[in-house]
Parts: C-alpha cells; sequence; structure tokens
C-alpha cells in the first residue's frame, strides 16, 4: 500500500480523468456519422450512456475493494486467474494505443484548420500526429503531476464550446428535424443498436480513474466518486450538445459534415466561429491523448509488475514513473501509424475505431463477470441478491450486445489482435 505523500492525483483530477478521458475526438465527429439514422440515434445516446452508467457503477465497487492499478486487469486476475487477466489487460492495451493513433489524428486533423500546409502533406500531418503523441509521452514520464494538471485544464477549456453549441442552439432550434424518427432504412432495433456501439465508442473512458488507483490518494472513495461524477457530466453534455446539434442541422446536413460542430456554429453564431470550435476540438483531442497516454503506461506497468509482460517495463526512472511501459506503448502506437500511413485520413481513422471498440469490449465484459463471481462467492463483502444479480447481468448483457453489434470485420480485427498476445503470455511465464 503506497503512504499518501506517493499518491500525487486527487479527487478533482480523477473526475478530470474520467470526464477527459471520454471528451475526446467522438463528440466532434460522431454526429456527422448518427445523422445516417436520423433523430433515433438519440436513443442509442440514452442506450449508451445507461450501460456506461451501469458499468461505472460495477467498476466503482470493485475499486473499493480492490483498489490496484490495472482496473478490469486486477479485478480478473484476483477472480479468473493469470490467463484471464492478461487477456483483458491485453485488449485493452491494444485498444489503448489504437485508440491514441485515432486521437492523434483527430487532433492533427482539426489542427489542419489553422495550418492548412498539414492537409496537403502527408509526411508533414504524420509528423504533427507522432509529435504530439511523444511531445505527452515525454510528460508523463517527467511528472505523473504535471499530467494531472494539465488534464484538469483542458477538461475544463473543452467543455466550453461544446456548451456553446448546445446553449446557442436552443434559439435555432427546429423540431422538424426530428421527423421522420428512424431515417436509416433498417429496423428501429437495427437503427438503436448500431447507433448505440458507435455513441458508447464516445463513452470509453469510464475506467479512466481505476488503471492508475497506485497513484490517487484515496482511491477506496475517490475513485468511484470521481468516476460517477465524470461519467454524470459526460452524460449530460452529451445528450445536450446532440439535441442541439439536430435541432440546428437537418440529418442529411449533418452526415454530410466533416466537422458538424464547426458547421452548427456557423450556423448560430456565422463563419468565424467555426475557429473557435476548431480551437476547441484541439484542445479537447491534446486533453484526451494525454489521458490515454497516462493510462497505457500504467496497465503495461500492472501486467510487467506481475510478471504478464517483460519485467523490464515495471521499472520506474528517478520520477517514480513507469517510463520504459510509456515508452513501449508509444513506439506500438507510432508502428500501427507508420503501417497505416498509406491509407487516407478516413479509413486510417475508422480502423483505429474498429479496432478499438472490439478489444475495450473485453475489459468491460471482465470487470462484470469479476463483480457477479465476487458475489456469488461472497467474496469482499458482496452478497449474491437481487440488486447485485440485475447488476452483473445488465452488463453482461450491454458488453456482448456491443460486441455483436460491432459487426464481423471488427470481431476478426479484435480477436486476431489478442492471439498475437498468447505467445508473449507463454514467454512471460515461462521466464518467470
Amino acid at each position: 500500500m503506497k503512504n499518501s505523500s506517493s499518491r500525487q492525483l486527487g479527487l478533482i483530477t480523477v473526475v478530470s480523468l474520467v470526464a477527459g478521458g471520454m471528451i475526446g475526438s467522438g463528440i466532434f465527429s460522431l454526429p456527422s456519422v448518427l445523422g445516417q439514422f436520423g433523430a433515433i440515434s438519440l436513443v442509442g445516446w440514452i442506450v449508451a450512456a445507461a450501460g456506461a452508467y451501469t458499468l461505472a457503477i460495477i467498476m466503482g465497487k470493485l475499486s473499493k475493494v480492490i483498489p490496484e492499478s490495472g482496473g478490469s486487469y486486477a479485478y480478473t486476475k484476483t477472480a479468473f486467474g493469470n490467463l484471464p487477466a492478461f487477456v483483458v489487460a491485453w485488449g485493452f492495451w491494444l485498444s489503448n494505443c489504437s485508440t491514441n493513433a485515432a486521437i492523434a489524428l483527430a487532433f492533427t486533423g482539426y489542427l489542419s484548420v489553422f495550418f492548412p500546409a498539414l492537409e496537403s502533406s502527408l509526411l508533414l500531418f504524420g509528423m504533427t500526429a507522432l509529435g504530439a503523441i511523444w511531445s505527452l509521452t515525454a510528460l508523463n514520464c517527467y511528472s505523473i503531476r504535471s499530467s494531472g494538471n494539465l488534464q484538469v485544464v483542458t477538461t475544463a477549456l473543452k467543455i466550453l464550446p461544446l456548451l456553446i453549441i448546445a446553449i446557442g442552439g436552443v434559439f435555432f432550434f427546429d423540431p422538424d428535424h426530428f421527423v421522420p424518427l428512424n431515417i436509416s432504412g433498417e429496423s428501429d432495433f437495427q437503427a438503436i443498436t448500431g447507433a448505440s456501439v458507435l455513441c458508447f465508442f464516445a463513452f470509453m473512458g469510464i475506467e479512466a480513474a481505476t488503471i492508475p488507483a497506485d497513484n490517487i490518494k484515496d482511491p477506496e472513495r475517490n475513485i468511484p466518486k470521481g468516476t460517477l461524477i465524470g461519467v454524470s457530466l459526460v452524460v449530460l453534455l452529451y445528450l445536450f450538445s446532440t439535441i442541439s446539434l439536430f435541432g440546428v442541422m437537418s440529418p442529411a446536413e449533418l452526415s454530410q459534415s466533416m466537422a458538424p460542430l464547426s458547421d452548427a456554429g456557423v450556423h448560430i453564431f456565422g463563419k468565424n466561429s467555426s475557429y473557435i470550435i476548431s480551437l476547441g476540438a484541439c484542445i479537447s483531442t491534446f486533453g484526451a491523448l494525454n489521458a490515454w497516454i497516462l493510462i497505457q503506461g500504467q496497465i503495461s506497468y500492472a501486467m510487467a509488475k506481475d510478471g504478464l509482460l517483460p519485467k523490464p517495463m515495471a521499472k520506474k526512472n528517478r520520477f517514480g514513473i513507469p517510463s520504459n511501459g510509456l515508452i513501449v506503448s508509444s513506439i506500438l502506437v507510432t508502428i500501427i501509424m507508420i503501417f497505416n500511413f498509406s491509407e487516407s485520413f478516413g479509413n486510417l481513422y475508422a480502423f483505429m475505431i474498429r479496432l478499438t471498440t472490439v478489444t475495450s469490449l473485453y475489459f468491460y465484459l471482465a470487470a462484470s463477470l469479476a463483480f457477479g463471481y465476487f458475489c456469488y462467492k461472497n467474496r469482499f463483502g458482496f452478497e449474491l441478491n437481487w440488486k447485485t444479480i440485475l447488476l452483473s447481468f445488465l452488463g453482461l448483457c450491454f458488453s456482448v450486445w456491443l460486441f455483436v453489434g460491432s459487426g464481423l470485420e471488427a470481431i476478426i480485427w479484435g480477436t486476431l489482435g489478442i492471439i498475437l498476445g498468447l505467445p508473449v503470455y507463454f514467454w512471460s511465464i515461462r521466464k518467470k
């Protein structure tokens, strides 16, 4: 157990990690994808929000009794042993790496509004994206407290442009944009399922506070409290801003928009407002990238500490930071990006999102399974009653539903990524 002086992150930073990890590139780009479904996609937001709340409650309860770094990895290890825990952590680590690649691309894309040369040079675009990754990797290697402070500032700043659009949209609201409710050409159930899978990508980050648990003050109290506050803040912001967007722009306009919030800003405030929204998007994506780089280092550290990854990745530098894990993770992000730079921006971003969605679902599914197992075994003070059965069942069903709804191609890519990790596991166990 760490003493209080070595724990550097308080409740405000925990809230910022959760909210900042969730409010990344998704809310700035998803509305244009959701336009193909019509206003029924708002139901998808509600379903995704309900699932996010359920998973947040489960992980909050688990963090109280197992306040260790690694989040669902630690819970799975305690419940089911090393191999299932490795699969969960490996999948989550892969999702972190693909998430960071996607966010770095989105950050550079928004930055091109101010520096048009980025659009015309693939090399310059790629170097800028990698520059963002490595500058934040260096910051996280130097000081986790400085990284946490940056997270608080960027979270506060990224909320402002979303609130401006959400509030401003009230005065330009057209109810005709909500009729018909479903324009996808699919059944309502299929449309809601498709929208929910996409919407949940914007909620990924609910586990952010459980990963660096070793660095959080009073983790038994601050992790569950900060997680629920962060999720509540993001749910309200997402729903409010999306309803305003659909009120300001028709589904057809949204589906054709490359930057829906910026375009909505033009409708409300005039042409120059697009620069303000783009600045907000840059701040949002940069802050989210910082949060996920911090987390990717912590998950690899937790695995290496248990002998499931090479031991050097558990080594801390003179600042007490697992810098080797951070550096190796960012090298993997760099390789992913370099090998896919021949793709167009849209195809590359879509590939990262598909890989992220499937591999991260193992993390949420395992948390629900571990919670149900502890309740069944009456461990850590959990009991099997109708409340805990319902909570575990909802978490399991939601995770499986999203997994299936992600599509066959995403499932194949994610499963292949998991299988490629198994030789690493058996090699590390043999060395151990």
